[in-house]
């Protein structure tokens, strides 16, 4: 008679270490762009409203649906790390999901411009020797620190499961001299 072992968990199950998204704090200038054309719009339409009936007041969905498609494009988009890998979900109507192998990553850079940290958030880049996404970026997302943190530990973790180290190949001559 056959043994069912599927509910024992085997050493080496992949477990979810951090998800999240974009912050909308990165689009601040286009939303605030999306509320001056609102402005103006509103202003326009007022002046207008007595020739126009009021129609022009139908203008106001321009800018309304500009903020909402940015507002659902960054939403869609998230970031699951692993204790394997790290999955990026992107797209709206048509679903795409990149995965980087962590021991693929070569280095990794955190900064936090001004606007960013003031309110917490940070871009993360990777390096990688993945030939799909050689350059991964994820950016505005909170914790950043952490986030870098779990990476690294994850990525040395995963490096030593696999038996995997970087290896560098410096293509710097070596000052031979070359016949002419």
């Amino acid at each position: 008679m056959p043994i069912d072992d599927s509910s024992s968990t085997p050493t080496n199950a992949e477990t979810l270490l951090w998800s999240g998204h974009t912050s909308q704090w990165v689009h601040f200038w286009f939303y605030l762009l999306c509320v001056i054309l609102a402005a103006a719009i509103a202003v326009g339409a007022t002046v207008l409203a007595l020739p126009t009936g009021g129609l022009t007041y139908l203008a106001l969905i321009i800018p309304v649906i500009l903020w909402m498609v940015r507002w659902w494009v960054t939403k869609c988009t998230t970031y699951e790390l692993t204790s394997q890998r790290l999955r990026i979900r992107s797209g709206v109507l048509n679903r795409r999901v990149d995965e980087l192998e962590l021991y693929r990553v070569k280095d990794y850079a955190m900064e936090q411009p001004l606007m960013l940290r003031l309110v917490g958030l940070g871009n993360l880049t990777l390096i990688t020797s993945d030939a799909t996404n050689p350059q991964v970026a994820m950016k505005a997302i909170a914790d950043v620190e952490n986030v870098r943190e779990k990476l690294r530990g994850a990525v040395q973790s995963e490096r030593d499961r696999k038996r995997v180290r970087e290896l560098d190949v410096d293509s710097h001559d070596d000052g031979a001299a070359t016949l002419s």
